[in-house]
């Protein structure tokens, strides 16, 4: 047991597969979503969408007509980036991802609240009714009612995604509520084929919608249910150690079959389920916190809530279910001689594993470990003596600002210059908390760094 209860920084051992390789970039995915956007509103001026804009009646129904569709189109599009296809997840990285999700999804609840509004409107013009009076007739009809459910569902998932309400959840509340979204797309699906302009009268437009739903459910099955059942029905993960870093931090080992044959790299996660006690049905985002080595895999866990804290005493051979790997934060980004890596609390563990995965020696790296209470920081042995290999710079930030020990701002832009004086010309990889990232961000803005030399991965949902 002892070469999983201590820590490794030693080469990795033996042959590891890695990711496949996609030959494309994320301006691509980015046409590929703005084409579905034009061909969508294509289809609604080829089936007479402007020429019912001459009256306000018209005016207002057409846009609602419109409205409806991109938010339709931009609703599936989100589902489809959060379905872990590789060829988008290992090309964009997950915190664009994630990013692009909540506009995307700003750009959704609009639209689609505004096709309710304006519909609504329209059709109580053409009436003569008010507007209220039309909105409960319309929803007597059973597909629009159905459609009205559904557009209540993703406020809800709207409303719970703001940020500073999203920060009063627990991760499991959030993620339960999430699971909403899927039902209100699929709801007001019904009433696009009864009532939609689309649909009426034209196969072509029927065999586009009907594609796009089967198309994006389908890889959302493949990708995050059958998927991630094949890879843990084949490797048959299980705890083979839990370690403890610090007071509120463990390392979970995991051995299984054919590890080598597990397509992991470096800086990429897992979503992680322990089937065993409560909770087992909601999977967990977890960094791998040592290079992948084809024996075992280590994550790294920090006591954030309910199921975290259980996951710190979780028994040993106690199975495990994994989604993935995801994520493009991985030693492929490091492209240049000078490296310099920020860590901030447990952002730590993908970190540490890029470090060790790095070829010895080829690169002048300064990595810098910012930890507000010296008694939490994690891996300080093992990042001495990986630095000690690599000749890297490694700097603990250690202390709460302002205290005798850090009375200064480590991360503002001089002391970052003075922490890591080559940082202008380095790969700048970044992970940590949000509050931690977008500090060392607007740092690194200050000083000039070029974005495309910036690579950041941000914890917490």
């Amino acid at each position: 047991m002892a070469t999983l209860t201590q820590a490794r920084a030693t080469p990795v051992a033996g042959r590891v597969r890695q990711p496949r390789a996609w030959p494309l970039k994320p301006a691509d995915v980015v046409a590929i979503l703005i084409a579905g956007v034009l061909l969508v509103a294509g289809m609604w001026v080829v089936h007479g969408g402007l020429g019912q804009l001459g009256t306000p009646a018209g005016l207002a129904t057409g846009l609602g007509q419109i409205t409806a569709l991109v938010g339709t189109y931009l609703a599936l599009a989100q589902i489809v980036l959060m379905a872990r296809v590789p060829w988008i997840d290992h090309v964009v990285g997950s915190d664009k991802l994630m990013a692009w999700h909540r506009w995307l999804g700003i750009g959704t609840i609009t639209l689609i609240l505004s096709h309710v509004a304006l519909t609504t409107s329209g059709w109580a013009m053409s009436s003569g009714a008010g507007v209220v009076s039309e909105f409960l007739a319309l929803n007597e009809i059973w597909d629009i009612l159905i459609a009205t459910v559904g557009t209540v569902l993703l406020m809800i998932v709207a409303v719970t995604s703001i940020r500073a309400l999203r920060r009063r959840l627990a991760y499991e509340t959030w993620y339960g509520l999430h699971l909403y979204a899927y039902v209100g797309i699929g709801l007001a699906f019904l009433h696009q084929i009864t009532v939609g302009a689309d649909f009426i009268g034209d196969a072509l437009a029927v065999a586009f919608w009907c594609g796009l739903y089967v198309i994006t459910f389908g890889l959302l099955l493949w990708y995050r249910v059958l998927t991630p059942i094949r890879v843990s029905a084949r490797h048959r993960l299980r705890v083979a150690a839990v370690v403890p870093e610090s007071r509120n931090v463990a390392s979970i080992y995991l051995t299984g079959r054919d590890m080598g044959q597990l397509p992991v790299a470096a800086g990429q996660f897992f979503h992680v389920r322990f089937l065993r006690g409560g909770g087992w049905w909601r999977p967990h985002p977890f960094s791998i916190s040592a290079a992948p080595n084809g024996q075992y895999l280590r994550l790294t866990v920090k006591d954030l809530g309910d199921d975290s804290h259980r996951m710190l005493t979780v028994p040993v051979g106690t199975p495990v279910f994994v989604e993935g790997p995801y994520g493009a934060f991985t030693p492929e980004l490091v492209k240049r001689d000078h490296v310099v890596m920020l860590a901030g609390g447990v952002g730590v563990t993908p970190l540490r594993s890029i470090l060790e995965a790095l070829p010895e020696r080829r690169h002048h790296i300064t990595f810098l470990y910012r930890e507000g209470d010296a008694s939490e920081t994690i891996f300080r042995e093992e990042l001495l003596a990986l630095a000690a290999r690599h000749g890297a710079v490694l700097r603990l930030l250690e202390g709460h600002r302002g205290s005798s020990g850090m009375p200064v701002d480590p991360l503002a832009p001089e002391w970052l210059c003075r922490q890591a004086p080559d940082i202008l010309q380095a790969d700048v990889l970044v992970c940590g908390s949000r509050s931690f990232t977008e500090r060392v961000l607007s740092s690194l803005k200050t000083l000039g760094v070029p974005d495309d030399r910036i690579h950041a991965e941000r914890f917490g949902y």
